[in-house]
């Protein structure tokens, strides 16, 4: 079984689009639960959370980790959506891996050639999917979702995902 973290700031639209691409998962029982990590937001993101029965936590990264039910993690940013067909692929990688995997990027969603030279993609734009053990390992020395996905050697997944849009902190430029 899998819990789905979701940290968040002032992003109530982008957790609303991940949560209902997130529907499917939790109908055929391979969701158990989805934490949403806030820092600090001021909008209705929390609102969204507590309509969809998401846990809510506000003491950062490792509370979200502590309040996880699975034995698995995906770590999601908000407004990113999972490919038709993705529990199949974390299923598969669970089952047979013990090690962190991140989706393949949406061959539909390519950024525009400047954007791609100018810009990184942050170390959740793919999601994370990570054994609790290692995250619970790793957490000590990490203060965001974000940080915690820096720098881990990851395999990826057969199945896609559709990154969040977010404007480039450096560059002004819409990444995903």
């Amino acid at each position: 079984m899998l819990s789905v973290i979701i940290e968040t700031h002032n992003d109530e639209e982008g957790l609303a689009r991940t949560l209902a691409s997130l529907v499917s998962g939790a109908v055929e029982g391979m969701v158990r639960d989805v934490v949403v990590c806030d820092r600090g937001s001021t909008d209705g993101t929390r609102t969204v959370a507590e309509h969809a029965g998401c846990a809510w936590v506000e003491g950062g990264i490792a509370a979200a980790i502590a309040a996880a039910k699975g034995d698995w993690l995906l770590l999601l940013e908000p407004g990113a959506r999972p490919a038709e067909g993705w529990t199949e692929a974390v299923a598969t990688h669970a089952a047979g891996s013990g090690m962190a995997a991140r989706f393949s990027r949406d061959r539909a969603d390519r950024t525009p050639f400047l954007s791609r030279i100018l810009s990184r993609p942050g170390p959740l734009a793919q999601g994370l999917l990570l054994p609790r053990r290692q995250a619970l390992a790793l957490v000590r020395n990490a203060d965001s979702a974000e940080a915690l996905g820096r720098g881990l050697a990851v395999k990826t997944l057969k199945t896609a995902i559709q990154p969040a849009r977010r404007v480039g902190r450096e560059t002004g430029l819409a990444s995903p």
